[in-house]
């Protein structure tokens, strides 16, 4: 089910001042007349470069024995996006807020961990499905929201769109490299590469004590790389910068179509379904999806997993923090992005 993100959606969440010029002024809306493909190729006509769709989702996180919460993205981020001045730097009009894409029934919290499983691998179908009209449409999905199972999704839309499987890139503690048990938020790259939709990974940030053995193996067997968050962060043995450097040339090296990953849970005390104080800077964050985002040709990007109501200071201060930070990461691509585009 697609839900249009509207002019009144816009309106309720905007304040507009005298002798300024917000963003949500400027972006392009979706009719709720009109299908997801439809409002995609209308923003695409009018000039816009990408399209930022969220998957109201929570499903992929519970099935993986985890908190709900990463449904609530949208709103919370557009509440921050929307009121950033339209100037020099961003104008707003390369970009369309399309809605969001969700299941027409919904788990309850009383729903078995194989029912929700089985939940996740129908809304495999939707991600696939909603991410291809984008691209036929010549729109760059900016995705929010939702667990990081669907990665999976998008992935597979790439291949199905391209013919060619994927590199991609993910900023995570987690692989989401987890044994093919039944869908859920931690195995969505190990479906893929199943699949055949996953030809090169690397893992940025990778918590040296959050991943089994067993998944380190299947990594190494994979051809999976990493940098750890501990030889970046803690020991120090790396520069940022030259990781990103490192990085950016193996994806380039593949000639393969580029996905671009973040799960929020990476950055530290951002609420998500696995929050953490032990986390990197935003700001750090930013860097990665401004430099890759420049220097690769990205298809899309996806930031997982945000959780506002999971916020250890209650949904209010979640709803804030969520918006803060990924307005900050959805700026850092697309600068990064017309960048590299022009």
């Amino acid at each position: 089910m697609f839900t249009a993100f509207t002019q009144q959606h816009c309106d309720a969440l905007s304040s507009i001042r005298a002798n300024e010029t917000k963003l949500g002024q400027q972006v392009l809306l979706a009719n709720p007349q009109k299908t997801l493909a439809e409002n995609a190729q209308f923003a695409a006509n009018a000039g816009a470069r990408f399209g930022i769709i969220a998957i109201a989702e929570d499903i992929g996180p519970r099935a993986n024995l985890g908190r709900g919460g990463a449904s609530e993205t949208l709103h919370a981020c557009m509440a921050q996006f929307l009121n950033l001045q339209s100037n020099r730097f961003l104008h707003g009009n390369q970009c369309a807020i399309l809605g969001q894409i969700s299941l027409t029934t919904q788990p309850d919290s009383t729903a078995s961990v194989e029912s929700l499983r089985q939940t996740t691998a129908e809304l495999d179908q939707l991600v696939i499905d909603a991410a291809t009209q984008l691209f036929t449409a010549g729109l760059e999905p900016i995705v929010i929201g939702g667990g990081h199972n669907n990665a999976y999704g998008l992935l597979m839309a790439i291949k199905a769109y391209t013919g060619l499987p994927v590199a991609a890139v993910n900023l995570d503690p987690h692989s989401d490299f987890r044994p093919r048990e039944g869908r859920h938020s931690g195995n969505g790259f190990s479906y893929a590469a199943a699949n055949g939709a996953l030809d090169h990974y690397h893992i940025l940030g990778l918590h040296e004590l959050k991943n089994s053995e067993s998944t380190l193996e299947q990594l190494s067997l994979f051809g999976a790389t990493w940098h750890s968050f501990q030889q970046i962060w803690v020991r120090r043995e790396l520069q940022l910068d030259a990781a990103l450097k490192h990085i950016a040339a193996g994806l380039n090296q593949t000639q393969l179509p580029v996905a671009l990953e973040l799960d929020v849970d990476a950055i530290a005390n951002m609420p998500s379904s696995a929050a953490t104080f032990a986390g990197i800077p935003l700001l750090d964050a930013c860097q990665y999806v401004h430099y890759i985002a420049k220097h690769c040709s990205c298809s899309y990007v996806h930031f997982a997993e945000a959780a506002p109501s999971c916020h250890h200071a209650g949904a209010a201060a979640g709803y804030r923090d969520v918006g803060q930070g990924l307005s900050e990461l959805i700026y850092a691509y697309i600068q990064g992005r017309l960048t590299r585009l022009n």
